[in-house]
């Protein structure tokens, strides 16, 4: 890897990875080569993306060496009603630095890429109905990165394999207000003189569980463990590829705030601050195939299908709380029961010009999460996502790439009755140079 290279790697491990939920806490489309086409990246050349999406498609890179740079923009438009109150999330804009690099080597192509994998978030005001009469905000915001070493293979002219291993990040920050009963019925066990204590907040009409380093762009709890991925692209005829991929459920250590930096709090001046772990949140495992047929000189169709298996890591947010000045520590669970989740993505791309590519694309997911579980703090149900994109050919050596994005609004009716509305306005553009 070049100098200038790795400057760009470390400045950007220095920048904060966060995302907002589309395909349940997943982007719809990593890069806005496979964005413009709906998140299919399986069968085509998506640059530097490969990394988060197949890796084996680096590969299918023309130039010797590849350099990406990419932002993007996620702007979901959350709120929530009961009855007549209405809150209004004001987490609106969210920025994500993106950075691939890959040089060929003979019959290896191999790389370093950081991508913001996925989160979710919202944050409503002191003076919402979610603040429970607390006067102190609502928030949730979680968010999760990849530091990725990419490698394909070529095997022969029609088949190369790849593989990635990934440093993932996660951070988190809750600040929830919820009656003390509500909190009661969270609570999964408690000892030492927090335990004596908790029973009184349950009339309380509002407890909280309150861990934030107060920045918009990192959270209170972080962890760091790995992943990794699998994939192989396959020409099966000069017009029709084939390729898929396997991603690893991540092995993350449990989530830990700093000591003091959580606090529980309850009507009537109950207050005490701790340190708060998240036990065992891990991202899931997925597959994906996928076909790209070339209809015609400068016509491309391709769809991915993808199995995300959200069923297994996402059926409770369980919490550690320990008390560092009451003393003693409680438990809390709170119930997700997310199903597993189909996307169905469907592109086109065509050169318009010999410097000009469009782009379209559709993305469809069932929601994973329950009506019965689904919090405002955590909306993860946007269902479809329709995309326009293009590239444009600035010279021989470099290339500017976009997409937008529109998420249409959906909304679910949670089993508290709240009702939950969802849309995204998303953006993504990158710079390419080939060397």
């Amino acid at each position: 890897m070049t100098k200038r290279a790795t400057r760009v790697a470390g400045a950007l491990l220095a920048l904060p990875m966060l995302a907002h939920a589309t395909n349940g806490m997943l982007l719809e489309g990593y890069g806005p080569i496979a964005g413009g086409m709906g998140g299919v990246a399986n069968a085509i050349d998506n640059g530097m993306a490969a990394a988060a999406n197949n890796p084996a498609t680096m590969g299918l890179m023309s130039a010797e060496a590849r350099l990406d740079l990419a932002i993007g923009h996620l702007g979901p438009k959350v709120s929530s009603a009961a009855g007549p109150m209405a809150a209004h999330s004001s987490a609106r804009a969210y920025q994500m630095p993106a950075f691939g690099y890959g040089r060929r080597n003979g019959s290896l192509t191999y790389g370093l890429a950081v991508f913001a994998q996925g989160g979710m978030g919202t944050e409503y005001a002191a003076d919402s109905f979610l603040a429970m009469g607390s006067a102190q905000p609502v928030r949730a915001e979680l968010g999760v990165g990849r530091l990725i070493a990419p490698v394909a293979w070529q095997v022969s002219p029609a088949l190369t394999l790849g593989g990635s291993i990934d440093l993932v990040w996660s951070t988190l920050d809750i600040r929830m207000a919820a009656s003390g009963a509500q909190l009661g019925q969270m609570v999964t066990g408690a000892s030492g003189n927090l335990a004596m204590a908790l029973p009184a907040l349950g009339g309380a009409p509002w407890a909280r569980i309150d861990f934030s380093d107060g920045s918009k762009f990192s959270g209170e709890a972080i962890s760091t463990g790995w992943a990794a991925k699998l994939g192989f692209v396959y020409k099966m005829s000069d017009a029709l590829t084939m390729g898929g991929s396997w991603h690893s459920k991540t092995a993350l250590k449990d989530m830990r705030t700093s000591q003091g930096g959580a606090s529980l709090s309850g009507f009537g001046g109950f207050s005490d601050s701790g340190r708060l772990s998240v036990d065992n949140f891990q991202m899931p495992s997925q597959w994906a195939l996928g076909l790209a047929w070339r209809a015609r000189p400068g016509l491309t169709l391709a769809a991915d299908l993808k199995h995300i298996g959200w069923a297994d890591v996402m059926q409770s947010l369980r919490m550690r709380y320990v008390s560092a000045g009451m003393g003693g520590e409680v438990s809390f669970a709170l119930p997700q029961h997310w199903r597993n989740q189909t996307v169905t993505a469907l592109g086109a791309a065509w050169q318009a010009t010999p410097a000009l590519i469009l782009r379209a694309g559709y993305n469809r997911a069932p929601n994973p999460i329950p009506d019965l579980y689904v919090n405002p703090l955590f909306p993860a149900t946007v269902r479809s996502h329709l995309s326009a994109g293009f590239s444009y050919e600035l010279g021989e050596r470099s290339a500017i790439s976009a997409v937008i994005t529109k998420a249409p609004d959906t909304t679910v009716q949670a089993g508290t009755g709240v009702s939950i509305s969802h849309s995204q306005l998303n953006a993504q553009l990158m710079y390419s140079l080939r060397f």
